[in-house]
Protein backbone atom coordinates (compact mmCIF):
# COMPACT_ATOMS: atom_id res chain seq x y z
CA UNK A 1 0.00 0.00 0.00
CA UNK A 2 1.70 3.40 -0.67
CA UNK A 3 0.45 5.75 2.16
CA UNK A 4 3.59 7.97 1.37
CA UNK A 5 4.21 9.36 -2.08
CA UNK A 6 1.94 8.88 -4.93
CA UNK A 7 -1.27 7.53 -4.01
CA UNK A 8 -1.72 4.07 -5.11
CA UNK A 9 -4.71 5.24 -8.15
CA UNK A 10 -5.61 1.27 -9.03
CA UNK A 11 -5.61 0.10 -5.12
CA UNK A 12 -7.91 3.02 -4.60
CA UNK A 13 -10.40 2.36 -6.49
CA UNK A 14 -11.32 -1.14 -6.37
CA UNK A 15 -13.28 -1.62 -3.40
CA UNK A 16 -17.02 -0.18 -5.88
CA UNK A 17 -16.28 -3.90 -7.12
CA UNK A 18 -17.19 -5.37 -4.03
CA UNK A 19 -19.46 -2.22 -2.58
CA UNK A 20 -21.99 -4.46 -1.06
CA UNK A 21 -19.29 -7.25 0.46
CA UNK A 22 -17.26 -4.03 1.59
CA UNK A 23 -19.94 -2.87 3.86
CA UNK A 24 -21.35 -6.49 4.74
CA UNK A 25 -18.14 -7.60 5.98
CA UNK A 26 -15.78 -4.71 7.45
CA UNK A 27 -15.73 -3.81 11.20
CA UNK A 28 -17.40 -0.54 12.27
CA UNK A 29 -15.94 2.05 15.04
CA UNK A 30 -15.61 1.86 18.69
CA UNK A 31 -18.63 3.80 20.18
CA UNK A 32 -16.02 5.30 22.18
CA UNK A 33 -13.89 6.60 19.33
CA UNK A 34 -17.35 8.64 17.98
CA UNK A 35 -17.54 10.15 21.25
CA UNK A 36 -13.86 10.76 21.91
CA UNK A 37 -14.04 12.96 18.56
CA UNK A 38 -17.18 14.51 19.35
CA UNK A 39 -15.97 16.03 22.31
CA UNK A 40 -12.42 17.06 21.44
CA UNK A 41 -14.65 18.77 18.09
CA UNK A 42 -16.95 20.65 20.11
CA UNK A 43 -18.60 21.14 17.06
CA UNK A 44 -21.64 23.23 18.61
CA UNK A 45 -23.84 23.97 15.35
CA UNK A 46 -20.78 23.43 12.47
CA UNK A 47 -21.10 20.46 10.35
CA UNK A 48 -18.04 17.71 9.98
CA UNK A 49 -16.63 16.43 6.38
CA UNK A 50 -15.79 12.81 5.77
CA UNK A 51 -13.15 11.80 3.44
CA UNK A 52 -13.63 8.56 1.43
CA UNK A 53 -16.94 7.86 3.39
CA UNK A 54 -17.36 4.54 1.98
CA UNK A 55 -20.36 2.76 2.67
CA UNK A 56 -20.88 4.42 6.05
CA UNK A 57 -19.19 1.99 8.56
CA UNK A 58 -18.00 5.68 10.43
CA UNK A 59 -20.68 7.82 8.55
CA UNK A 60 -23.24 6.46 10.42
CA UNK A 61 -22.30 6.37 14.00
CA UNK A 62 -21.66 10.09 13.89
CA UNK A 63 -25.34 10.63 12.28
CA UNK A 64 -26.86 8.69 14.74
CA UNK A 65 -25.26 10.80 17.18
CA UNK A 66 -26.46 13.99 15.45
CA UNK A 67 -23.94 15.43 13.45
CA UNK A 68 -24.16 17.38 9.82
CA UNK A 69 -22.41 15.60 7.31
CA UNK A 70 -20.89 16.21 4.31
CA UNK A 71 -19.41 12.77 2.82
CA UNK A 72 -17.29 13.04 0.37
CA UNK A 73 -16.63 9.49 -1.28
CA UNK A 74 -15.01 8.61 -5.01
CA UNK A 75 -16.73 5.82 -6.59
CA UNK A 76 -19.96 6.13 -7.28
CA UNK A 77 -20.71 2.58 -6.78
CA UNK A 78 -19.79 2.80 -2.65
CA UNK A 79 -21.52 6.30 -2.51
CA UNK A 80 -24.99 4.70 -3.99
CA UNK A 81 -24.74 2.11 -0.60
CA UNK A 82 -23.51 5.06 1.67
CA UNK A 83 -26.92 6.83 0.52
CA UNK A 84 -28.88 4.09 0.82
CA UNK A 85 -27.28 3.48 4.60
CA UNK A 86 -27.91 6.53 5.10
CA UNK A 87 -31.57 7.50 3.66
CA UNK A 88 -32.95 7.79 7.32
CA UNK A 89 -30.43 10.25 8.44
CA UNK A 90 -31.52 14.18 6.58
CA UNK A 91 -28.20 15.45 8.21
CA UNK A 92 -25.83 13.59 5.80
CA UNK A 93 -25.60 14.33 2.56
CA UNK A 94 -23.32 12.86 -0.21
CA UNK A 95 -20.80 14.36 -2.54
CA UNK A 96 -19.81 11.32 -5.47
CA UNK A 97 -16.17 12.57 -6.22
CA UNK A 98 -12.60 12.49 -4.91
CA UNK A 99 -11.62 14.38 -2.11
CA UNK A 100 -8.95 16.48 -3.88
CA UNK A 101 -11.55 17.95 -6.08
CA UNK A 102 -14.31 18.62 -3.86
CA UNK A 103 -14.54 22.37 -2.66
CA UNK A 104 -16.18 23.76 0.36
CA UNK A 105 -18.38 26.45 -1.29
CA UNK A 106 -17.26 28.97 1.39
CA UNK A 107 -18.44 27.14 4.28
CA UNK A 108 -16.08 26.57 7.06
CA UNK A 109 -16.32 23.22 9.08
CA UNK A 110 -16.17 22.19 12.67
CA UNK A 111 -14.10 18.76 11.58
CA UNK A 112 -12.78 16.98 9.29
CA UNK A 113 -12.33 13.07 9.55
CA UNK A 114 -10.92 9.95 7.71
CA UNK A 115 -11.65 6.38 8.67
CA UNK A 116 -9.37 4.24 7.17
CA UNK A 117 -8.88 6.42 4.15
CA UNK A 118 -6.36 9.07 4.79
CA UNK A 119 -3.51 7.26 3.30
CA UNK A 120 -5.75 7.63 0.13
CA UNK A 121 -5.28 11.10 -0.32
CA UNK A 122 -2.65 12.86 -2.33
CA UNK A 123 0.12 13.63 0.14
CA UNK A 124 1.15 16.79 -1.33
CA UNK A 125 -2.21 18.41 -0.81
CA UNK A 126 -4.46 16.73 1.56
CA UNK A 127 -2.98 19.22 4.77
CA UNK A 128 -3.84 22.30 2.72
CA UNK A 129 -7.64 20.88 1.53
CA UNK A 130 -8.06 19.85 5.03
CA UNK A 131 -6.84 23.36 6.75
CA UNK A 132 -8.99 25.27 3.63
CA UNK A 133 -11.89 23.83 4.85
CA UNK A 134 -11.64 24.09 8.62
CA UNK A 135 -12.74 26.74 10.73
CA UNK A 136 -10.05 28.25 13.15
CA UNK A 137 -9.95 25.40 16.11
CA UNK A 138 -11.74 23.11 14.23
CA UNK A 139 -10.86 19.63 14.43
CA UNK A 140 -8.61 16.55 12.37
CA UNK A 141 -9.23 12.88 13.25
CA UNK A 142 -7.87 10.58 11.49
CA UNK A 143 -8.57 6.75 12.58
CA UNK A 144 -7.55 3.29 11.53
CA UNK A 145 -8.58 -0.53 12.79
CA UNK A 146 -5.18 -2.22 13.20
CA UNK A 147 -5.77 -6.13 14.40
CA UNK A 148 -4.04 -8.84 16.16
CA UNK A 149 -5.41 -12.54 16.08
CA UNK A 150 -5.96 -13.83 19.67
CA UNK A 151 -5.02 -17.65 19.21
CA UNK A 152 -0.75 -17.92 18.35
CA UNK A 153 -1.76 -21.18 16.89
CA UNK A 154 -3.93 -20.09 14.27
CA UNK A 155 -1.60 -16.60 13.54
CA UNK A 156 0.96 -19.75 13.15
CA UNK A 157 -1.47 -21.12 10.36
CA UNK A 158 -2.64 -18.27 8.76
CA UNK A 159 0.72 -17.22 8.22
CA UNK A 160 2.01 -20.33 6.78
CA UNK A 161 -0.48 -19.84 4.14
CA UNK A 162 0.61 -16.60 3.40
CA UNK A 163 3.72 -17.28 3.07
CA UNK A 164 2.84 -20.03 0.32
CA UNK A 165 1.14 -17.12 -1.99
CA UNK A 166 3.32 -14.06 -1.09
CA UNK A 167 0.67 -12.30 1.05
CA UNK A 168 1.75 -9.31 3.02
CA UNK A 169 -0.17 -7.38 5.58
CA UNK A 170 -3.12 -9.07 6.12
CA UNK A 171 -5.69 -8.05 9.45
CA UNK A 172 -4.15 -11.58 10.43
CA UNK A 173 -0.65 -10.44 9.99
CA UNK A 174 0.07 -10.18 13.86
CA UNK A 175 -0.94 -12.22 16.74
CA UNK A 176 -2.82 -9.37 19.20
CA UNK A 177 0.19 -9.61 21.76
CA UNK A 178 2.39 -7.18 18.99
CA UNK A 179 0.07 -4.22 19.75
CA UNK A 180 0.89 -2.45 23.09
CA UNK A 181 -2.01 -1.48 24.84
CA UNK A 182 -1.28 1.89 24.02
CA UNK A 183 -1.32 3.77 20.32
CA UNK A 184 1.67 3.26 18.45
CA UNK A 185 1.25 0.26 16.20
CA UNK A 186 1.14 2.79 13.62
CA UNK A 187 2.90 5.61 14.88
CA UNK A 188 6.41 6.50 12.93
CA UNK A 189 4.87 4.10 10.53
CA UNK A 190 4.42 5.38 6.51
CA UNK A 191 0.56 6.41 6.72
CA UNK A 192 0.87 7.10 10.42
CA UNK A 193 0.05 10.94 10.62
CA UNK A 194 1.42 12.89 13.01
CA UNK A 195 4.99 13.62 11.77
CA UNK A 196 3.34 15.31 8.90
CA UNK A 197 0.89 16.77 10.95
CA UNK A 198 3.50 18.12 12.95
CA UNK A 199 6.25 19.30 10.12
CA UNK A 200 2.69 21.01 8.15
CA UNK A 201 2.79 23.48 11.55
CA UNK A 202 -0.79 25.03 11.46
CA UNK A 203 -1.98 22.76 13.79
CA UNK A 204 -1.53 22.06 17.37
CA UNK A 205 -3.16 20.19 20.51
CA UNK A 206 -1.71 16.80 18.88
CA UNK A 207 -3.58 13.42 20.92
CA UNK A 208 -3.31 9.92 19.81
CA UNK A 209 -5.73 7.20 21.35
CA UNK A 210 -6.53 3.88 21.32
CA UNK A 211 -9.52 1.89 21.87
CA UNK A 212 -9.84 -1.93 21.85
CA UNK A 213 -12.73 -4.40 21.49
CA UNK A 214 -12.73 -8.03 20.78
CA UNK A 215 -14.55 -9.32 17.84
CA UNK A 216 -14.83 -12.84 16.22
CA UNK A 217 -15.79 -13.78 12.80
CA UNK A 218 -17.20 -16.87 11.39
CA UNK A 219 -15.26 -17.86 8.10
CA UNK A 220 -17.49 -16.93 5.72
CA UNK A 221 -17.33 -13.27 7.12
CA UNK A 222 -14.02 -13.51 7.47
CA UNK A 223 -13.24 -14.28 3.91
CA UNK A 224 -15.32 -12.15 2.63
CA UNK A 225 -13.55 -9.15 4.35
CA UNK A 226 -10.36 -10.74 3.25
CA UNK A 227 -11.85 -10.50 -0.33
CA UNK A 228 -13.07 -6.61 0.38
CA UNK A 229 -9.45 -5.47 1.36
CA UNK A 230 -7.10 -3.73 -1.83
CA UNK A 231 -4.20 -6.27 -1.66
CA UNK A 232 -6.72 -9.13 -2.22
CA UNK A 233 -9.49 -7.29 -4.99
CA UNK A 234 -5.49 -6.50 -6.75
CA UNK A 235 -4.59 -10.25 -6.92
CA UNK A 236 -5.52 -12.36 -10.74
CA UNK A 237 -8.74 -14.10 -9.53
CA UNK A 238 -7.02 -17.22 -9.85
CA UNK A 239 -4.79 -16.53 -7.24
CA UNK A 240 -7.03 -14.54 -5.23
CA UNK A 241 -9.43 -17.54 -4.82
CA UNK A 242 -6.94 -20.22 -4.13
CA UNK A 243 -5.10 -17.98 -0.88
CA UNK A 244 -9.03 -17.45 0.49
CA UNK A 245 -9.92 -20.64 -0.19
CA UNK A 246 -6.79 -21.80 2.27
CA UNK A 247 -7.32 -19.51 4.36
CA UNK A 248 -11.31 -20.53 4.80
CA UNK A 249 -10.10 -24.54 5.33
CA UNK A 250 -7.48 -23.19 8.06
CA UNK A 251 -10.32 -21.05 9.96
CA UNK A 252 -12.31 -24.13 9.43
CA UNK A 253 -9.97 -26.28 10.83
CA UNK A 254 -9.54 -24.18 13.66
CA UNK A 255 -13.62 -24.03 15.04
CA UNK A 256 -15.17 -22.25 12.14
CA UNK A 257 -13.45 -18.52 12.61
CA UNK A 258 -11.19 -16.06 13.90
CA UNK A 259 -11.12 -14.05 17.09
CA UNK A 260 -9.16 -10.86 16.82
CA UNK A 261 -8.22 -7.74 19.10
CA UNK A 262 -9.62 -4.95 16.79
CA UNK A 263 -7.79 -1.60 17.68
CA UNK A 264 -8.86 1.57 17.00
CA UNK A 265 -6.29 4.14 16.95
CA UNK A 266 -7.27 7.42 16.80
CA UNK A 267 -5.07 11.03 16.30
CA UNK A 268 -6.55 14.18 16.48
CA UNK A 269 -5.41 18.07 15.99
CA UNK A 270 -7.07 21.54 15.61
CA UNK A 271 -6.13 24.26 13.34
CA UNK A 272 -4.68 26.84 15.31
Amino acid sequence: MTMQGEVDLARSQVFGEVAELYDAARPGYADALVAEVLAYAALGDRAAVEIGAGTGKATVPFAVAGTPLVCVEPDPRMAEVLRRNTVHHPGVRVHAGAFEDWRPGGRRFGLVFAATSWHWTDPERRWDLVHAALAPGGAVALFWNPQGVRDGELHAALAAVDRRHGMEGAPHAEPASAYGEVPGSWAGQPGWPEEECRLDGRFTDLRAVRFRQDQHYDTGRYVGYLASLSRYRVLPSGRRERVLAETAQVLDAHGGGIGMALFSDLFLARAR
